[in-house]
């Protein structure tokens, strides 16, 4: 068994520790001089939020598995235990680091005229300001609840973050502990009126104006502290109604067992036993930060309005392509398959498809998937209006979706009493898929016309994820469509797709046959090569048939934006396979697989897919994904020789993974020209221009992906 784990290690990286290493480059982004300030200050408080969640689910797993006495292995032969001992080793370096880029920000944010102010700064009309401020805004709004046997420690929610106080009454000397909860509808933050911009922590407050909460005592010691509950919600598939069923799992998630408990520097033993006792601190992952706590929670000094320490606005263009047919999408689509690509080309033609759909009085049917859909509700408002129009209307909810499942509840019921036909999906699977399919009566017959994306219905991230969009009226895809959808509301097993290829019933073993196809080419002395983009690279079969590629002589060129537990350039197992990273402006959402097909990459032959799957065992065996044919030949040279291209060509904001999973930024070599991907995008026509024009609008020439090739022993 030794031997088995040993050859594992030497395989895969871990999961959970890849991804504290994608955290990582997060946070190095709050480094980056490139970035304004406040930019990077977003890229910080981006890294906080990770992390929260981080720990609110996958450590919350594993430390539920170490409680049931589970001993299975992750894929690299760790088990629960040890990945919970190297994940408190590596997140507590990254806690540290987190805490020393805020001092370093903070520092810069002084020089700027944005200043955080600590207790001790709190003199003069500051004073008078924050203290009237706090009599009136806060002080109605704080409970104190004292700590004795007749008053029991409360309940703390998660995220919740609270003081406790060590205080002695001055009448008698006698000691008494309080607790002090600070509501998560109260801001963070208190910003005092006029410029300087000055802002001080709530927290900080508390402390400061605490005669005012405990008039006639005396403060001996005090302490912040938050908590961070385990938010997973697990469904048994005997639920027998799952609305009923997510509604109590939500309340029960708010009440989750305790997986950190993040306390104060220096705070007193007396204190902190008390925490430790209270919260399951024995069982919980114990920090002390010595800095700011919640560091998620800085995101609120972002809105300051200064904008020359923020990213230019960046205005999305609406695809050119609609603009020719005047606006009408079924027009559009109709003449040629459309691609969009997100954020540089709007949403807002997605809204409009739908919005016309629903309008239209020769559209009979719309169905649609929805797994994140945000606050926003242009879509559903589009899914209602269709409704209400009296056309067949099915949306397909997901209930799974983490941290979205409330929304999604009300955006259900507001579907479902507009006449909507609204469907959860199967009980133990995610609908991850992103599909719209519109049926539109024309000239006495029926015509489909399909949306898939590789990201989600969701106009806010639609905005800072990049994704694809494509549009399409070919009568076999509609087909396929139609069967997905039976799957999901029916239960129809699909039968004879035309060209989809869909999870968990056989994407993972089609994925499979592309690759073994390369290595055939490959030995058969052809040029092999697999280009793939995606979030995450996970599912081991699929990493031991990139193996096999890679000592079959196929060129494997990785763009792994997060977790990536593939070992890159290891000889004799890995040599042809490169990994690189690519975190900026934009978050790369976007699945694109290419395959070379024997001719190399890239190249008109070549096989090319758009998915909503990454590369994990989740997607492959617990969701309905899709993967998609790109067989218009103008959009796969959008696709391929544009988007693909131009991410393995970035050096301004890629990093490549090495053996030993280190990650290293990418520099431009001697003589090499920088590229930015994401400025690129933002400054050059849009994807879907006019295909006659497309030769002029390459932004890559080829000449630069050889050089940038020969020489990729030097990254």
């Amino acid at each position: 068994m030794a031997e088995t784990v040993a050859d594992a290690s030497q395989r895969y990286f871990n999961r959970e520790l890849s991804w504290l290493a994608f955290n990582r480059r997060v946070m190095e982004e709050a480094c980056n001089p490139a970035h304004p300030l406040l930019e990077r200050l977003r890229f910080l408080s981006i890294s906080g939020s990770n992390f929260d969640e981080f720990f609110m689910v996958r450590v919350a797993g594993l430390m539920g598995q170490q409680l049931q006495r589970i001993e299975a292995r992750s894929a690299d032969g760790m088990t629960p235990g040890q990945q919970l001992a190297a994940i408190s080793a590596e997140a507590e370096i990254l806690a540290d680091s987190q805490q020393s880029v805020w001092n370093d920000i903070r520092a810069e944010l002084d020089e700027t005229g944005i200043h955080v102010l600590e207790a001790d700064a709190i003199e003069g009309e500051t004073h008078d300001w924050l203290q009237e401020h706090f009599r009136e805004q806060i002080f109605p709004i704080l409970t104190p609840q004292a700590l004795d046997p007749a008053h029991p420690f409360p309940f703390i929610p998660n995220q919740g973050s609270s003081v406790i106080f060590d205080l002695v009454r001055r009448s008698d000397h006698e000691p008494i502990r309080e607790l002090v909860l600070l509501p998560t509808t109260m801001p963070r933050f208190a910003r005092l009126p006029g410029l300087p911009a000055r802002y001080v922590a709530v927290e900080t407050l508390l402390k400061r104006f605490s005669h005012l909460l405990f008039p006639g005592y005396d403060v001996r010691g005090s302490a912040a502290f938050r908590v961070l509950r385990d938010s997973d919600i697990e469904i048994e598939e005997e639920a027998e109604d799952l609305v009923l069923t997510f509604r109590s799992a939500i309340k029960r998630r708010r009440r989750g067992r305790v997986i950190r408990l993040e306390m104060e520097d220096g705070i007193a033993p007396e204190l902190e036993a008390v925490l430790k006792e209270e919260l399951g601190g024995s069982e919980a992952l114990l920090t002390e930060t010595g800095g700011f706590l919640g560091v998620g929670d800085l995101s609120m000094l972002v809105d300051e309005d200064r904008p020359e320490l923020k990213f230019t606005p960046y205005s999305a263009r609406f695809p050119e392509r609609i603009r020719e047919y005047g606006g009408d999408c079924f027009a559009a689509i109709k003449a040629k398959d459309i691609i969009v690509h997100h954020p540089y080309e709007s949403f807002d033609v997605v809204l409009s498809f739908l919005g016309q759909a629903a309008a239209d009085p020769d559209v009979v049917a719309i169905k649609q998937t929805l797994y994140r859909a945000g606050k926003q509700p242009a879509v559903i408002n589009a899914l209602i209006a269709a409704a209400e129009a009296g056309k067949s209307v099915t949306a397909v909810v997901e209930l799974k979706a983490r941290f979205d499942e409330e929304q999604n509840l009300y955006w259900a019921t507001a579907l479902e009493r507009a006449g909507v036909q609204v469907v959860y999906g199967f009980i133990d699977w995610k609908t991850h898929a992103k599909v719209s399919m519109v049926v539109r009566r024309e000239g006495g017959q029926f015509r489909t016309y399909c949306h898939f994306g590789t990201g989600n219905y969701h106009p806010v991230t639609a905005r800072i994820y990049t994704d694809l969009s494509f549009f399409t009226a070919d009568p076999r895809i509609g087909r396929d469509a139609a069967q997905i959808f039976n799957y999901v509301t029916g239960y129809v097993e699909p039968a004879g797709l035309e060209l989809l290829m869909i999870s968990p019933r056989d994407l993972r073993d089609q994925l499979m046959a592309l690759i073994d196809d390369e290595i055939a080419h490959a030995r058969a002395g052809r040029p092999g090569a697999v280009w793939a983009k995606m979030n995450s690279l996970v599912d081991p079969a699929i990493i031991e048939k990139l193996y096999e590629a890679s000592t079959a002589g196929v060129e494997v060129e990785l763009i792994i934006r997060g977790i990536c537990c593939l070992r890159p350039g290891v000889p004799g197992l890995s040599d042809k396979i490169r990994v690189k990273s690519i975190v900026g402006r934009f978050l790369e959402h976007s699945r694109i697989w290419a395959f070379g097909n024997g001719k190399g990459l890239p190249g008109s032959g070549a096989k090319l897919y758009i998915s909503s799957a990454d590369w994990m065992s989740r997607n492959f065996d617990r969701r309905v994904e899709f993967a998609l044919p790109i067989l218009n030949n103008t959009v796969h040279d959008q696709v391929l020789d544009q988007v693909m291209v131009a991410n393995l060509l970035d050096n301004e904001q890629s990093w490549r993974l090495q053996p030993d999973g280190k990650y290293a930024r990418v520099h431009p070599e001697e003589g090499e020209g920088r590229f930015n991907l994401h400025r690129y995008f933002m400054t050059n026509p849009s994807l879907s221009g006019r295909g006659a024009a497309l030769e002029s609008r390459k932004p890559v020439p080829k000449l630069s992906l050889k050089r940038r090739r020969s020489a990729k022993k030097t990254d």
